[in-house]
């Protein structure tokens, strides 16, 4: 049995979706969703689907090893960054290595760093007039989407597309393909 923790700060339509793409599958347990937003939609999602939510504030996340203490004991085979806007802290990034990965909603290395997520992508993205953007699967290291490219899809955009167009063709492929290679890594030995 392989299990993965997830971290959200939002919404968790990428939480749902890998938690429907994994149900039924008896070799993957989702074991617990970590949230650093007390009042995250993500934490109604996990409700609704039965799994566990550990909460933590900034604080704690950046000033103890609790986050760290609570991961070592979970033992995850992977941890899934999946909407969540916080920088990892180096004392997780290395006592889970190769173990952490994200989805970043655009082409890396362009339109990546610190500020980059969300509609603030997107927006970047139509700024340039960018004939394709798409999503960038990576390893997460010390520094925010600077990781080891695991794997990125592409779309093509037009010039009419808007901002909002470009985020729900990006959303696509994060639910078509982050599930599909998180299996992958889970599997790959």
């Amino acid at each position: 049995m392989k299990s993965i923790v997830l971290f959200a700060s939002g919404s968790g339509s990428n939480v749902e979706n890998i938690a429907h793409y994994f149900e039924g599958n008896p070799n993957v347990s989702i074991a617990c969703v970590f949230t650093n937003k007390r009042d995250a939609f993500v934490i109604d999602r996990c409700n609704t689907l039965g799994i566990s939510v550990f909460y933590f504030n900034k604080h704690s996340f950046y000033t103890t090893a609790l986050v760290s203490d609570v991961l070592k004991c979970i033992k995850p085979d992977l941890i899934v960054l999946a909407g969540f806007l916080l920088k990892i802290p180096a004392e997780i990034v290395q006592g889970f290595p190769n173990k952490l990965i994200n989805i970043h909603p655009a082409l890396l290395p362009k339109h990546g760093g610190k500020g980059m997520y969300g509609m603030h992508v997107h927006r970047a993205v139509k700024k340039d007039n960018a004939t394709e953007s798409g999503i960038t699967i990576h390893y997460v290291n010390e520094y925010y989407d600077e990781g080891a490219i695991i794997q990125q899809y592409r779309t093509g955009i037009s010039e009419q597309d808007s901002a909002e167009d470009i985020a729900k063709k990006v959303q696509e492929l994060e639910h078509i393909y982050y599930p599909k290679v998180i299996e992958e890594l889970l599997f790959k030995d």
